[in-house]
């Protein structure tokens, strides 16, 4: 069996490809395709998308030594403007067998539209430190307390750190308590740390009456049950020190129904507040998030939320190096208003050009992406889903995936592939690398549960290390934690557990982690798909430098004839081919 996309013209928004990475408005941009010899490329010409209209650039060979697979290649390179913001291009190939469309969703034969152009972006770049971050979520309530449990709210319910487990679901789940505080994940940055991460995102850390803490009382101070505001600085403060960074999280859809804004609107009809949230006129009802009343959603039509929410987010800078915003795909949009995009570029240029901006988007995240606003998205849709979808367990029983009907299907690996492919051709590269890949979060099952097997959960850490993306880990899996929903794998760390900590699948995350932070090409090289059957996904991870070829099996398989040497970097015997074993990821150095 020969490797099935080896022999395919490649292009990606990479510096291997786009060697300018932060185009300036009207440059000229130097674009490189790859052509295998096989693939019969007699002409390429790029098409780019200027003021809404098409132009076309011829494009020549040139030479060019990159390090690669498979047998010679030829280099063709092009030069485009970038007229607009961000200008989509894509390639239209002459071959022996007709003309071809290149485009980020991969070659075709017939006309395509524009959605999956490959796309030059004008605007700001992300902070420089976003893309080579490995990131580590934190619930604090579950991660670590640094004394015991004292002054328990009214609201609470107390729970024993080591002896309750966690309530999956009902009116109690979101009082459980079980007190971690922002001084106990100090305890623990030596854990973080361990792992390659390099900066820690926090789950809120506003008062609030729920543990979960989205139904924010203020975004004006920390909550008191976790140290309050000098907690937060000692926090940021040893992190800093370790040249590690800290995010927070921010409800810019909705806040509390005891937050002062909304008390003050809900009191008195003529309150300048009031046009800060959703009031009907006749029955003073309001508007929330999906009907939970405690959750009352703001307006982005009212400056009062505009300037309110740019001072909260502003006002943290210097202990947080950024945010994650929480449902970002519903902020300013409501019937007929829709704020959205004009919400995220405020935001974004009130914080800076070093503060990071990460969306939620449980779906697909690419209709606000690459427009001067979220830096990225929690890429569920993208990663999360594909990988689930593979690598499951014969027995899981899940009633739905963050909201989708009929649990995790059963995938093979060109449908896995398909769907990487489909959300990646549908943003920039540039928002591609710098969203998260997750495996799992506060808010879903544990991949643990998903996968029902060591092997298959550390195969899913291999993609997620070697993929594109950000690498985002929720703390706890690192122990092989399970559950079933978000409120059930908020578990907290088995510390004092030890029968809870299994030691292999630690040892896989320091490993995996520990790889992509010290090969640059991981974090930084082009993307090249070489092949896919039902059980072996095959990628190579380029730059000009050097090539690392990642194979990926969830079951035994035949062997994969590569055709070069290749020196094992991870699990792998150097050699020419791919072996057939699995579960297993391997990856090697291309070598010449």
């Amino acid at each position: 069996m020969e490797l099935r996309y080896l022999g395919e013209p490649h292009h990606d928004g990479s510096a291997l490809y786009v060697p300018d990475q932060e185009p300036a408005l009207g440059a000229r941009v130097t674009l490189w395709l790859r052509a295998p010899l096989a693939a019969g490329v007699t002409g390429v010409t790029v098409r780019a998308v200027h003021d809404g209209e098409p132009r076309y650039a011829e494009a020549a060979p040139a030479p060019r030594d990159v390090p690669g697979v498979g047998g010679p290649d030829v280099w063709w390179r092009a030069e485009i403007t970038a007229v607009n913001p961000v200008t989509p291009y894509r390639f239209l190939l002459a071959t022996r067998r007709g003309q071809r469309w290149l485009s980020a969703a991969g070659l075709a034969r017939h006309d395509v539209t524009d959605a999956t152009d490959f796309r030059l972006v004008c605007h700001t770049p992300p902070p420089a430190w976003l893309r080579d971050a490995i990131v580590y979520q934190i619930f604090p309530d579950r991660f670590e307390r640094s004394r015991p449990m004292r002054d328990v709210p009214d609201w609470a319910l107390p729970r024993d750190w080591d002896a309750d487990p966690v309530i999956p679901d009902g009116p109690g789940a979101s009082r459980q308590f079980y007190g971690g505080d922002l001084d106990g994940v100090v305890r623990r940055l030596d854990h973080v740390q361990s792992l390659g991460a390099d900066t820690v995102y926090l789950t809120p850390f506003f008062p609030a009456r729920s543990n979960h803490r989205y139904d924010a009382a203020s975004f004006a101070r920390v909550d008191p049950l976790l140290g309050g505001d000098a907690a937060l600085r000692r926090l940021s403060d040893a992190l800093h020190a370790r040249g590690m960074r800290l995010l927070g999280d921010i409800t810019t859809n909705h806040c509390g129904d005891t937050h002062e804004w909304f008390v003050r609107a809900v009191s008195d009809v003529a309150a300048p507040e009031r046009e800060m949230f959703y009031f009907d006129r006749d029955t003073g009802d309001y508007d929330s998030w999906w009907g939970v009343k405690t959750l009352p959603k703001l307006n982005w039509g009212s400056p009062r939320v505009r300037e309110g929410m740019r001072e909260v987010l502003t006002r943290w800078l210097g202990p947080l190096d950024g945010w994650r915003v929480d449902v970002a795909n519903m902020t300013g949009r409501r019937g007929a208003d829709d704020h959205a995009h004009a919400a995220a570029a405020y935001l974004r240029a009130a914080l800076g050009p070093e503060a990071a901006l990460i969306a939620e988007h449980n779906h697909d995240a690419s209709g606000d992406l690459d427009r001067d606003g979220w830096h990225g998205t929690m890429n569920y849709g993208g990663f999360t889903r594909p990988v689930w979808a593979w690598l499951r367990g014969p027995g899981l029983d899940l009633e739905h995936f963050l909201g989708v009907p009929g649990g995790v299907p059963e995938r093979d690996g060109p449908a896995t592939l398909a769907t990487f492919r489909a959300f990646a051709a549908a943003m920039s590269w540039r928002s591609l690398v710098h969203s998260w890949q997750l495996l799992d979060s506060h808010d879903s099952p544990r991949i643990r549960t998903v996968t029902g097997s060591r092997e298959r959960h550390l195969l899913a850490l291999g993609l997620q290390a070697t993929l594109p993306g950000t690498p985002m880990v929720f703390a706890g899996s690192e122990f092989g934690l399970t559950g079933v929903n978000g409120e059930h794998s908020r578990t907290p760390m088995p510390w004092n557990r030890p029968a809870d900590q299994d030691a292999a699948t630690l040892a896989g995350y320091r490993d995996l982690l520990g790889l992509r932070r010290a090969e640059p090409t991981l974090r930084h090289g082009g993307l090249r798909w070489l092949h896919a059957d039902a059980d072996c996904l095959v990628l190579a991870r380029e730059s000009e430098r050097e090539t690392l070829v990642v194979a990926a099996r969830r079951a035994p398989g035949a062997p994969l004839p590569v055709g070069v040497r290749m020196q094992g970097v991870y699990d792998a015997a150097d050699g020419d081919e791919i072996s057939g074993d699995g579960p297993s990821l391997s990856v090697w150095r291309v070598t010449h």
